[in-house]
């Protein structure tokens, strides 16, 4: 019921940025060197995780080359993606979270949709905070499917480019701890199938 209230209060949100979702109580805001990060399904756990600057950089690894073009940048958000949750399972034991929703297993080292969002959310929010990202504005995430129209609901962390306005799903929920998210236009996303409540 919680993933269903949240997933409510992500479609009614329409294009707020990243910091009303969290001053709307999920998770709590990032600081320029501190990730609070979701886990056991839908924010039951939030683990602060400080990264002194070394690692910071190491996260933001081609960020800080300043991409050429908005493309680039987000193929090195990508990496930087796979390289926070490398750092953050091996120190709050979740690296061996599974892609999608696991039922039946332990849920303390296991992370729904809302987590996910939430957590890239967070990083993307301390990457921006760094001055490593120019090209894109993080958004409030965004969630697709609703039951009646047939589909599971689903949310998305969403960078929005600054030159074209079109906004961009970066999605690590389908895929295994620290493999690379799902990056596509937002409007592409939408119109996928796979949700939250989906084995």
């Amino acid at each position: 019921m919680r993933a269903v209230l949240a997933l409510l209060l992500i479609l009614s949100a329409g294009g707020a940025n990243a910091a009303d979702w969290f001053s709307q109580g999920h998770g709590r805001a990032p600081t320029k060197d501190t990730v609070y990060v979701c886990h056991g399904y839908t924010c039951r756990i939030v683990t602060p995780v400080r990264f002194d600057p070394a690692e910071v950089a190491r996260i933001a690894g081609k960020l800080a080359d300043k991409p050429p073009d908005a493309a680039a940048e987000r193929e090195a958000v990508s990496l930087a993606v796979q390289t926070f949750e490398t750092m953050v399972g091996a120190r709050i034991g979740t690296e061996a979270d599974l892609p999608g929703m696991q039922f039946g297993r332990g849920a303390d080292d296991q992370m729904d949709c809302i987590d996910e969002a939430t957590n890239t959310t967070a990083l993307l929010t301390l990457l921006a905070e760094n001055g490593h990202l120019t090209r894109h504005r993080v958004e409030w995430p965004s969630a697709r499917g609703f039951f009646f129209d047939g589909r599971y609901p689903h949310a998305t962390a969403v960078l929005k480019d600054v030159e074209t306005g079109e906004k961009w799903a970066i999605d690590s929920w389908p895929r295994a701890n620290a493999k690379p998210p799902v990056v596509e236009p937002l409007k592409v996303w939408k119109r996928g199938r796979g949700g939250a409540l989906e084995s």
